[in-house]
C-alpha cells in the first residue's frame, strides 16, 4: 500500500539535475521530501503536495524521503508535440517524461507510469543505428552489484586514462529514477561520465532503452563510450538470503556483455568492516552472482595486495577460477585516485576510511578496464 500524506511546501532545499529537496509541513510535523520536476512539475513554497511516505515509515537510509506524487492544485502542463528532448538534439539534459512522440512506458501499470522516448524505438533518430547492431567489438563492460561501486570504478579509469569516455548503464534493481542519484549528478558535473542510459523499468537517463542489451549498444554507438559501467541505482534490496538480493543481477550483466561481444569485467564485493559475517572478506553475493548466475566468462579484478585479509579474499574467490579469470591488479596509486573522487565514497554508511577494501576492489576493476582500452 501507499502511505499517503498531504502537506504544504515550506522550504526548498538542495537540488541537482532532475531532483529537488523540500521541507513539507504535514499535520504539524516537518518532513523531508523529494520531488522529480520532470514528473510532477516544479514545487514552490506554499504549494500543496501529495506525498508517498513509505520510505520514511520504513526508516530506509538511502530512501528516507517522502516522495512528491503530485502538486494537485498546479499540475504540470503536458509537453507539446514539437517538444524536443536530449535524444533529439544530441545534447545531454534531464529528459522530460511524457514527451509527445515517446512510446516507452516505464514503471509500467503503476499509478505513476511514465512515457519516455526510447533510443531504440521506431521514432528515435538512432533507430536505424541500433536496429541491426549486435556487437560491442570488445568494449570493456564493468559490472557491479552496488551503486556505490560506480565512483570508485570511475576514479581508477580517470586516474589511469584521463578523458576516457565512460557511460553509466543503470539497471532497475534499485531506484527507478536515475535522478535520485547525487553520485551520477556529481560524476557528470566533473566530466567523469559522458552520459547515462536507463534500462528496463529504470528511467531518467540521458538515453532510455528497453533492455540492458540495447542500453549497452546505445552507450557505445550513441554516447560514444569507450567503457560502460553497469549497476543498479541506489537503494538495493536484500533479504539476507542467498538469492534474495537485487545486485545478483550483475551476473546477468556479464551474460549480456558477453553475448554482445564485449569484454566483461566483474567488481568483487569485498569488505573489511561489514558487521555481517556473510559479507566479510568476499561477499556471498559475489559468489552467487559470478559463480552461479554469470554463465559467460568474465575477468574478476582482485587487488594484488599483501596481508592476511587479502589472502582470505583470494581463498574465498578461488571457486570462481573454474568459470572466470581472476586478475591480480596492482593497486599502486589507487588510494590517491579514490581520495580525489568528486563525489563522496560511501557504501552501507561506511566511507573510504572505514572500508578501504570495498572501494579498492571496485577501483581495481576500473583499472582493468582502463588497461583493456589501451
Amino acid at each position: 500500500m501507499i502511505g499517503w500524506l498531504e502537506g504544504t511546501v515550506t522550504q526548498r532545499g538542495r537540488s541537482w539535475p532532475g531532483a529537488q529537496e523540500l521541507i513539507v509541513r504535514c499535520g504539524g510535523e516537518d518532513r523531508r521530501a523529494l520531488a522529480y520536476p520532470a514528473l510532477v512539475g516544479e514545487p514552490e513554497v506554499g504549494d500543496r503536495v501529495l506525498l508517498n511516505g513509505n520510505a520514511q515509515a520504513l526508516g530506509l537510509g538511502t530512501g528516507g524521503y517522502a516522495l512528491v506524487v503530485a502538486l494537485p492544485d498546479r499540475l504540470p502542463v503536458q509537453p507539446s508535440a514539437d517538444h524536443r528532448t536530449a535524444q533529439d538534439t544530441g545534447k545531454m539534459s534531464v529528459p522530460q517524461s511524457g514527451r509527445a512522440g515517446g512510446h516507452l512506458v516505464k514503471a509500467r501499470y503503476t499509478p505513476l507510469q511514465a512515457v519516455v522516448a526510447g533510443v531504440d524505438e521506431q521514432d528515435s533518430p538512432h533507430h536505424e543505428l541500433l536496429r541491426e547492431a549486435d556487437d560491442l567489438a570488445g568494449m570493456p563492460v564493468v559490472a557491479a552489484d552496488l551503486h556505490s561501486a560506480l565512483p570508485a570504478v570511475c576514479a581508477a579509469i580517470q586516474h589511469d586514462r584521463p578523458g576516457t569516455r565512460v557511460a553509466y548503464v543503470m539497471t532497475d534493481g534499485g531506484a527507478l529514477p536515475l535522478w535520485f542519484s547525487r553520485t551520477v549528478a556529481g560524476l557528470r558535473e566533473a566530466g567523469w561520465l559522458c552520459g547515462s542510459v536507463t534500462v528496463g523499468q529504470a528511467f531518467g537517463g540521458d538515453l532510455e532503452a528497453v533492455t540492458l542489451h540495447t542500453g549497452l549498444l546505445a552507450a557505445q554507438r550513441v554516447l560514444g563510450a569507450e567503457i560502460a559501467v553497469v549497476c543498479q541505482g541506489p537503494g538495493n534490496l536484500g533479504t539476507g538470503t542467498k538469492w534474495g538480493f537485487s545486485g545478483v543481477a550483475c551476473g546477468e550483466a556479464v551474460n549480456a556483455a558477453a553475448t554482445l561481444g564485449a569484454d566483461p569485467i566483474g567488481v568483487l564485493r569485498v569488505s573489511e568492516a561489514d558487521p555481517r559475517e556473510r559479507h566479510r572478506g568476499l561477499s556471498h553475493h559475489s559468489l552467487t552472482a559470478y559463480g552461479r548466475v554469470a554463465l559467460a566468462r568474465a575477468r574478476l579484478a582482485l587487488p594484488d595486495e599483501p596481508g592476511a585479509f587479502w589472502a582470505r579474499v583470494r581463498a574465498q574467490a578461488a571457486p570462481l577460477e573454474a568459470r572466470h579469470g581472476l586478475a591480480a591488479v596492482p593497486a599502486e596509486g589507487l588510494d590517491e585516485a579514490l581520495a580525489a573522487s568528486p563525489v563522496p565514497l560511501t557504501t552501507m554508511g561506511r566511507g573510504l576510511d572505514q572500508d578501504r577494501a570495498n572501494f579498492l576492489a571496485a577501483a581495481c576493476a576500473g583499472r582493468l578496464a582502463a588497461t583493456a582500452t589501451r
